[in-house]
C-alpha cells in the first residue's frame, strides 16, 4: 500500500551534450551553489565592514581547496579497499566527498586569509551562511540526475525508479526494463533530498542565531559544523552499501561527519570561554572592521 502512495518519481535529467561538451546538472548546480554561497557570505562580510575584495580573493583559494579536498579525502578508504596508489592519485577517478570539499575549501580560504591578515573567526562565521546555501543549491543537481539514493524503503516519500529511467551511473544496478507489481523497479530513500531539506533548515537557524542571539566569535561556524556533521552521520546510515567509500561498517562521510560534530561541540564550548560576543563595536575594536558605507544624500 505504501509503495502505491509513493509520489516522488520523475525522469532523471542525464548528462547532455552541447557540441564537444558533456554537461551534467550535478556539476552545474555544484558550481552555482559555490557562486551563490560566495555571494551571501560576501554580503555578510560587507555588512559587517570587513574587506570584501580580499575575502573574495580568499574564495578563489577556497575553490581550489574544495576541489582537492573533495577528491582526496576518500583516499584512505580507497587504499584500504585495495586501490593502487596511482589509482588513488587520479584526480578525476574514484569517489568525491562533499565533506572533503568543505574541509579543503575552508583550509584553502583560511590559508589566503592569513596572508591578508584577515580575522579568521568573523570570516568563518560569514562563510557558514554560504556553506549552508551552497549545500542546498548543490543538492538540486543530485536530485536532477538522481544520485545519492539510499537503501530500499516502503516509505511514501521514497523515490520510485520506473522502467527506462536513467539514474546516476552510481545506481545503474537499480534500473530495470520491467516494473514490479507496484509499477516501479524499486523505491529508495532519497538521501540527497533529505540533505537538502536539512541544510535549508540549518540556513534558517544560522540567520536566526546571528540576528537574535548573543553568540561569541566563531560559534556560528561551530553550529554549522556540528549540525551538518551530525546530519551527514545520521543520513549516511541509509547510504551504506550504495557505492560510497566505506571504512568498516561506516561510510567515509559518516566518520568525517561524526568527527566534525564532536570537534564542533568542543569548539563551541572553547569559543564561549575565550572569545568576545559578536558586536559591531568588537568588530571594529578587535578586528579593525570599518563602518559599511552609507548612502550620501543629494538635493
Amino acid at each position: 500500500m505504501s509503495a502505491l502512495l509513493a509520489t516522488i518519481s520523475y525522469p532523471p535529467i542525464p548528462i547532455f551534450e552541447i557540441g564537444p561538451l558533456r554537461l551534467s546538472l550535478h556539476g552545474l548546480m555544484a558550481a552555482l551553489g559555490f557562486l551563490l554561497g560566495a555571494m551571501i557570505a560576501t554580503r555578510e562580510i560587507r555588512r559587517r565592514g570587513f574587506d570584501a575584495v580580499k575575502f573574495q580573493s580568499c574564495l578563489t583559494w577556497a575553490l581550489i581547496g574544495a576541489l582537492l579536498g573533495a577528491r582526496y579525502l576518500t583516499a584512505p578508504a580507497q587504499l584500504m579497499a585495495g586501490a593502487s596508489f596511482l589509482q588513488v592519485l587520479n584526480p578525476i577517478g574514484g569517489n568525491f566527498s562533499i565533506m572533503g570539499g568543505f574541509i579543503g575549501g575552508i583550509a584553502g580560504g583560511l590559508f589566503k586569509a592569513r596572508q591578508y591578515k584577515l580575522p579568521a573567526w568573523p570570516l568563518l562565521d560569514a562563510a557558514s551562511f554560504g556553506l549552508a546555501l551552497g549545500t542546498v543549491v548543490g543538492r538540486v543537481g543530485d536530485l536532477a540526475i538522481v544520485e545519492h539514493l539510499g537503501r530500499a524503503t516502503t516509505a511514501w516519500f521514497g523515490y520510485g525508479i520506473r522502467p527506462g529511467y536513467d539514474v546516476a551511473p552510481q545506481h545503474d544496478a537499480l534500473e530495470c526494463t520491467v516494473a514490479g507489481p507496484d509499477g516501479f523497479c524499486g523505491i529508495y530513500h532519497h538521501v540527497a533530498l533529505y540533505d537538502l531539506l536539512g541544510a535549508a533548515v540549518l540556513l534558517g537557524v544560522l540567520f536566526f542565531l546571528s540576528r537574535k542571539m548573543k553568540l561569541h566569535y566563531g560559534q556560528l561556524f561551530a553550529v554549522w559544523m556540528g549540525w551538518y556533521g551530525l546530519q551527514r552521520f545520521l543520513l549516511d546510515h541509509l547510504r551504506y552499501g550504495m557505492g560510497d567509500a566505506v571504512i568498516g561498517q561506516y561510510t567515509w562521510n559518516q566518520l568525517t561527519g561524526l568527527a566534525a560534530f564532536v570537534a564542533a561541540v568542543i569548539l563551541f564550548w572553547w569559543l564561549g570561554r575565550n572569545k568576545k560576543i559578536v558586536s559591531a563595536e568588537h568588530d571594529r575594536d578587535l578586528y579593525g572592521a570599518l563602518p559599511p558605507p552609507t548612502a550620501v544624500a543629494t538635493g
